[in-house]
């Protein structure tokens, strides 16, 4: 499938008003950063009629924003539907605009880096196959179709879906603005001695690991919030903690706590691998979602428990 081309100017929303031209091209199209950034090095982008060629340039409410979206690189190869009983995930919610699923640790959630079955969007266009139509909508991309955010492979719990043009226009309206509200548990390493707090750090591209993420002067404004729920002492120090998210980083939770000295315990990527703990998973689950019906306003919160293989983990400890 091919996205037809972007005739008309798209009016910035208060939700994208003070945000860099690459990221709204990006959250417009559904394409990387990296492809937004290309296509204003190359003139396919303006403001107010006038090509702007600075990716960091800051859109305001109003800006009339046009994309050449037929001079954007060929997307990656289209998703394709996930044979019966290939993918298994929960569906906790569902309505005409958006699907909330629960996703198992280990489930990728889009094509990409290598990987362009099994996964969790594979799974959702066998069962929703009107998702594929969302792209031509200028809807997101084919290897995403309706992905508006994601969990990594070994992170569980709650992830939301657009279902179609107006879910998706304002779950991304929604997560640019911050009003979707994402809560996860954790079970870190060592013993976190503030009750509550707040990690304020940019999260970046690692210079010394690309496949990496890290606190970085050069990278975007990140915010975690915490408070402590238990703390153990066997059979090592641990801490459980519950998470806010303020914004959304690539490994965000996982990059600001290993930078406070406490990673997710079976982060081995991000320093969290300790045999000792007895741990054989990602101590990391989505636990409540709550966001606003796009069709009527109205609030929705969703709570994902925590899974056996998380709860058999955490049993270890005392």
């Amino acid at each position: 499938m091919t996205r037809p081309p972007v005739t008309r100017p798209v009016s910035i929303p208060a939700a994208l008003a003070g945000e860099r031209l690459d990221r709204a091209v990006a959250l417009l199209t559904g394409r990387p950063r990296s492809d937004a950034g290309r296509l204003i090095d190359a003139g396919g982008v303006t403001v107010g009629g006038v090509a702007v060629t600075h990716r960091s340039h800051r859109l305001k409410e109003g800006d009339r924003l046009g994309i050449a979206i037929e001079q954007l690189p060929p997307a990656t190869r289209e998703a394709e539907p996930a044979q019966p009983g290939e993918v298994s995930f929960d569906v906790v919610f569902e309505d005409d605009d958006l699907i909330v699923v629960n996703k198992p640790v280990g489930l990728v959630t889009h094509p990409g880096a290598g990987v362009h079955s099994g996964t969790l969007v594979g799974g959702l266009l066998a069962r929703y196959p009107e998702l594929a139509r969302l792209p031509e909508q200028g809807c997101g991309s084919p290897e995403r179709p309706g992905i508006v955010h994601r969990l990594d492979k070994d992170t569980s719990g709650l992830l939301v879906v657009a279902r179609s043009p107006l879910g998706f226009r304002s779950l991304t309206d929604q997560l640019a603005a911050r009003t979707a509200k994402r809560t996860y548990r954790a079970l870190v390493l060592g013993s976190v001695r503030a009750a509550q707090g707040v990690v304020d750090a940019p999260i970046g591209r690692s210079p010394r690991y690309p496949t990496r993420m890290a606190v970085s002067g050069a990278g975007r404004e990140a915010r975690t919030s915490y408070r402590v729920l238990r703390r153990f002492t066997s059979p090592i120090d641990a801490t459980e903690l519950e998470l806010q998210l303020d914004t959304g980083r690539t490994h965000q939770i996982r990059v600001h706590l290993a930078a406070i000295g406490h990673p997710v315990l079976g982060d081995g990527r991000y320093g969290g691998a300790k045999g000792s703990s007895g741990v054989r998973r990602m101590m990391l689950h989505a636990f409540r979602l709550g966001l606003l019906a796009p069709a009527t306003g109205e609030p929705l919160q969703f709570e994902a428990p925590l899974p056996d293989d998380y709860l058999a983990a955490l049993e270890r400890f005392s």
